[in-house]
Formats: C-alpha cells, sequence, structure tokens
C-alpha cells in the first residue's frame, strides 16, 4: 500500500480495504503535482452547521403588512385593538367619535399594550393615533399646527 493511500486513510476515513483489489485511479495516475489538493475532514458541529446554512424566519416573511383603520365607538372596543397589534398589524385610531374621558383611558391602554409589545405609539392628528408592534418601523414626525 503506498504512502498516498495511508494519508487518505488517515484523514479521509475511508472504509476498510476489501478483499478485492482496487482498479488505480486516474488520480493516482497524474504526477503529483497535478493532483487537486484536499484538505481533512472533519464532522462539523451544531453550530458551523447552523452558519452554513440559510435561516429564514417565517415570521419576517409576510406576503403583506395589513394597515388597520378603527374609529372606536366605546372603550370595550380598546381590546379589539390590541388583538390587531398582537398579530403583528400596525392600527390607525380615530377618537374623534367618542367621549374625550373614554378616549383617554384607551390611549392609556393601547399605550400600554405597545409597550408590552415593544413597538410604538404616536399622535398623528387630533384625537388620531398611530399604534405599531415592533416589525414596524415609523420614520419622521408629524408637528403640531395650531390656527392663530
Amino acid at each position: 500500500m503506498s504512502i498516498k493511500n495511508k494519508f487518505e486513510k488517515w484523514f479521509y476515513l475511508e472504509d476498510e480495504e476489501s478483499d478485492v483489489p482496487e482498479q488505480p485511479r486516474r488520480e493516482e495516475q497524474r504526477p503529483v503535482s497535478e493532483q487537486p489538493r484536499k484538505g481533512p475532514m472533519r464532522k462539523q458541529t451544531a453550530g458551523e452547521v447552523q452558519q452554513s446554512a440559510t435561516v429564514v424566519s417565517l415570521q419576517s416573511v409576510q406576503k403583506s403588512s395589513k394597515v388597520i383603520l378603527i374609529e372606536p365607538r366605546v372603550y370595550a372596543e380598546a381590546q379589539d385593538i390590541s388583538e390587531h397589534l398582537k398579530n403583528k398589524r400596525a392600527v390607525v385610531v380615530n377618537l374623534q367619535r367618542i367621549e374625550r374621558d373614554q378616549g383617554i383611558r384607551i390611549v392609556d391602554f393601547l399605550s400600554g399594550t405597545v409597550y408590552a409589545l415593544g413597538g410604538d405609539i404616536q399622535r398623528i392628528g387630533t384625537d388620531i393615533f398611530l399604534c405599531v408592534p415592533e416589525n414596524v418601523e415609523v420614520a419622521g414626525a408629524i408637528s403640531d399646527y395650531f390656527e392663530r
């Protein structure tokens, strides 16, 4: 057995030789300088396998995002708005048709929900609020404009 075969067995962990003699391979007939270099093979650890594979979160792959427009009439609808936020949907809440004290309670409830989900709530108009979950980024700001 040649030295080359001994090294191949050592590094590549080939199966034991069978009783049938092997035919010489074409690689063995080439000069050593022309043979392709082969590095030692080893088993990959779980961390290496994970790095080499492409992993995509199913939550990040969505066909389309939705923005829900809601105009609540009673405080009890705040829970429905929170459900939309938990389902990763942005919600525009128009509080112009509800009493002021109930509107404040709704904003307080939604602020707690948005905080718990890691999202954001912003005022975008008179009694109109934008609530977004963590997967939606809001850029820019709307300034208050008061007529004189």
